[in-house]
C-alpha cells in the first residue's frame, strides 16, 4: 500500500512517507473569522477531512492542527466599520465556522489553536531571527528580510527580481519594498500585545509558522490550503520557518477554488454564499457531496443546477442503502474493507471521482440484486457501499446524519408525522378500493415535492429531486 499526493512543491504526484512510521502529521491553515464562511472557505475544510479519513482507514495515526487567525487586518477593519470589539466580531464568526464544519460532517481537528493564544511562540520566533540576520525591526514593526534567504520563492517558482509584495498601511522603515511584516508596530484604537520592540500586532505569515512549530514540532508531514495561499502565505511561512531552523513541512498540498462565473468565491467580489443559508436550502449530506466527490485539485463551478445533480446522484446511492436495510429487516454493518478498486482510486492522490464510481457500480449491482430477489448479496453490496461512503463521510446511515433528511432543519420527525397521516388516508383508500382518491393523494404529496415509493413493508416516502 503507497499513497501517493500531488506536491506543489515539487510539481508532481509524489509517494508518501510520513515522517514517524504509522503516523501522520497535517496543518490546515483554517479561518480567519472576519465574515461567516461561505461555501468556498468550507470546501478546504472538506477535502482535508477526506484526506484526514483515509490516512486512518490505512491505518495511520493522524495529529491535524487547523488554526484560527482571530488577529488580522481584515477583522481590524471590520471591528471599525461595525462599531464592534475586534475579538466579538473574531469568536462569532469562528463559531460559523465551527457550526458550517460540523453541520457537513467534517471531524473535529486534534487542535484548533487560535493566533492571539500564541504571542509568546510568536515573540521566539522573531528573536530567533533577528539573532541569525533573517529579520530585523524598523519603527516598531518587524520584518524578515527575503534576500537573506536564498531558497525564497521556490514554491510558488516566481523570481526575486520580479517580486511584488503586498504591504498594509503603516509598514514604513523597510529596508527592501519585498520584504514582508512579520509584527506590525501598534495604531491608536487598535488591539496590541507587548513585545521587546514595542507594543503592535502580529502578521498573518508568522501567526501560521509559530503556531505549527508550537503543535507539530520542527517538521511534520503535510501543509495545506487553498490555492490562492501559496503566495504570500505559505511561501512566507517557509522563510520564516526554515530561516528560524526548521524543517517544516515536507509536503504541500493545495485544494482548488469553488468558482461563480469563473471567478473565485469571494465576499469581496460579492459573489458568496454562505453556509448557513446553503443548509437551509440543501440537506448538509447533500452540500457535502457536492463539495467532497470532485477532485480536490478540480475547481468547482457553483451552480444550482449543479447542486441538483448531486442531489440526484446522492438520492440514487441512498434509495439503494433504505431498501436493501427494508430487505435485511435491520443495519447492516459497513464491510470491514473497501473494494480493491476504490482503494488504488484512493491512494492515487485521493482520487475521490474514481473512488466515487466503484460506489456507483457497487450501487447498480446492489439493486440488480434486489430486483432478483437475492438478499445475500444486495447485502454484500450494502456492506461495501457502507464503507467505500464512511471513508467520504457520506454514509447515510452514520448517527451524524441522523434526521438530516430536512434539508437542514430538525422537522423531519414532524413531517414524518404529517406525512403518514395522509399515507394511512390513501391505504384507506385503496382498501375500499376507491382508486381515484387513492391516486389523488399520491398526486398531491409528488406535487409538494415527495416522492411514494410502495413496498412489501408499506408506503414510504422521500425527498423528490428538485
Amino acid at each position: 500500500m503507497t499513497i501517493r499526493l500531488y506536491d506543489t512543491s515539487a510539481r508532481q504526484i509524489r509517494d508518501f512517507t510520513p515522517l514517524r512510521q504509522g503516523c501522520v502529521s497535517i496543518y490546515l491553515c483554517g479561518a480567519t473569522v472576519q465574515a461567516a464562511p461561505h461555501i468556498g472557505h468550507i470546501r478546504s475544510g472538506l477535502n482535508f477531512d477526506i484526506m484526514r479519513r483515509w490516512f486512518e482507514y490505512r491505518g495511520l495515526e493522524v495529529t491535524f492542527i487547523r488554526n484560527v487567525t482571530d488577529i488580522d487586518d481584515k477583522i481590524i477593519a471590520k471591528s471599525a466599520e461595525q462599531g464592534r470589539p475586534w475579538w466579538a466580531i473574531g469568536y462569532e464568526n469562528e463559531r460559523a465556522f465551527s457550526d458550517g464544519y460540523r453541520a457537513l460532517g467534517c471531524l473535529p481537528p486534534t487542535y484548533e489553536p487560535r493566533a492571539t493564544g500564541h504571542i509568546t511562540e510568536m515573540v521566539e520566533m522573531m528573536r530567533g531571527l533577528i539573532e541569525r540576520g533573517h529579520a530585523y525591526e524598523a519603527d516598531g514593526n518587524v520584518y524578515f528580510a527575503v534576500t537573506s534567504f536564498p531558497d525564497y520563492l521556490q514554491l510558488s517558482n516566481q523570481e526575486l527580481d520580479n517580486l511584488l509584495q503586498p504591504s498594509g498601511d503603516g509598514e514604513t522603515g523597510k529596508r527592501d519594498p519585498r520584504d514582508f511584516a512579520m509584527w506590525k508596530a501598534a495604531k491608536p484604537g487598535e488591539p496590541s500585545w507587548e513585545t521587546p520592540w514595542g507594543r503592535g500586532r502580529p502578521g498573518w505569515h508568522l501567526e501560521c509558522s509559530a503556531m505549527a512549530h508550537k503543535y507539530l514540532g520542527t517538521a511534520f508531514d503535510i501543509h495545506g490550503g487553498g490555492l490562492d495561499l501559496i503566495f504570500p502565505h505559505h511561501e512566507n511561512e517557509i522563510a520564516q520557518a526554515k530561516a528560524y531552523g526548521d524543517e517544516f513541512a515536507r509536503y504541500w498540498v493545495h485544494n482548488a477554488w469553488v468558482t461563480m462565473s469563473g471567478e473565485k468565491m469571494s465576499k469581496s467580489l460579492g459573489n458568496s454564499v454562505l453556509v448557513s443559508e446553503m443548509v437551509k436550502r440543501w440537506r448538509p449530506i447533500v452540500l457535502r457531496y457536492y463539495l467532497g466527490t470532485p477532485h480536490y485539485r478540480s475547481m468547482i463551478e457553483y451552480s444550482e443546477e449543479a447542486l441538483r445533480e448531486a442531489e440526484s446522484a446522492f438520492a440514487r446511492i441512498e434509495g439503494f442503502v433504505q431498501r436493501v436495510v427494508e430487505k435485511a429487516g435491520g443495519v447492516v454493518e459497513p464491510a470491514a474493507e473497501v473494494p480493491p478498486a476504490f482503494a488504488e482510486a484512493m491512494d492515487d492522490d485521493l482520487g475521490v471521482p474514481q473512488a466515487l464510481a466503484v460506489v456507483h457500480t457497487a450501487v447498480r449491482q446492489g439493486n440488480s440484486a434486489l430486483a432478483a430477489d437475492d438478499k445475500e448479496e444486495a447485502v454484500a453490496r450494502l456492506a461495501e457501499v457502507r464503507a467505500m461512503l464512511g471513508v467520504l463521510g457520506l454514509d447515510p446511515l452514520d448517527p451524524h446524519w441522523a434526521g438530516d433528511d430536512g434539508r437542514g432543519d430538525d422537522l423531519h420527525g414532524v413531517v414524518d408525522t404529517l406525512v403518514r397521516m395522509v399515507l394511512d388516508q390513501r391505504e384507506a383508500a385503496r382498501a375500499r378500493k376507491d382508486w381515484a382518491t387513492a391516486d389523488a393523494i399520491r398526486d398531491q404529496l409528488n406535487q409538494s415535492g415527495l416522492v411514494i415509493e410502495d413496498s412489501p413493508q408499506g408506503p414510504r416516502w422521500s425527498l423528490g429531486p428538485r
